[in-house]
């Protein structure tokens, strides 16, 4: 379902934090049982298909501030935070609360049964 979602959107309006290919390298290694160097292949693999987008001092205080207004996980908030920073208007996340939108970013669960607007809107549907 997940790379049903991803053929679905549009490349060139994907933004990935790299704080997400951070935990997807925890993921591969700790719960896919992958080692350290296919990880890294696949992150790399990531990074060629899609545009990175990086932290910066003013996103992390953003972040400091979700985590003690919202009781955001620091590591979830800062994905939220330098999304923002980046004008994006969804987040895909099945970890954040979907619907929740700030500073104009809105967290959009793609395994939701009910497809949020925006989705819609981005995969063309």
């Amino acid at each position: 379902m997940a790379r049903e979602v991803i053929a679905g959107l549009p490349v060139v309006n994907v933004l990935i934090p790299v704080q997400v290919l951070g935990e997807l390298h925890r993921v591969l290694t700790r719960k896919a049982g992958r080692s350290s160097g296919e990880s890294k292949e696949a992150i790399l693999g990531w990074t060629d298909a899609f545009a990175t987008i990086d932290t910066t001092g003013p996103a992390l205080e953003s972040a400091l501030d979700l985590a003690v207004d919202h009781g955001l996980q620091i590591w979830d908030a800062l994905i939220l935070a330098v999304s923002a920073e980046h004008r994006c208007r969804a987040l895909l996340s099945e970890d954040l609360q979907h619907g929740f939108t700030w500073r104009g970013v809105t967290v959009v669960n793609p395994f939701n049964e009910r497809k949020h607007p925006l989705l819609k809107a981005i995969t063309g549907e």
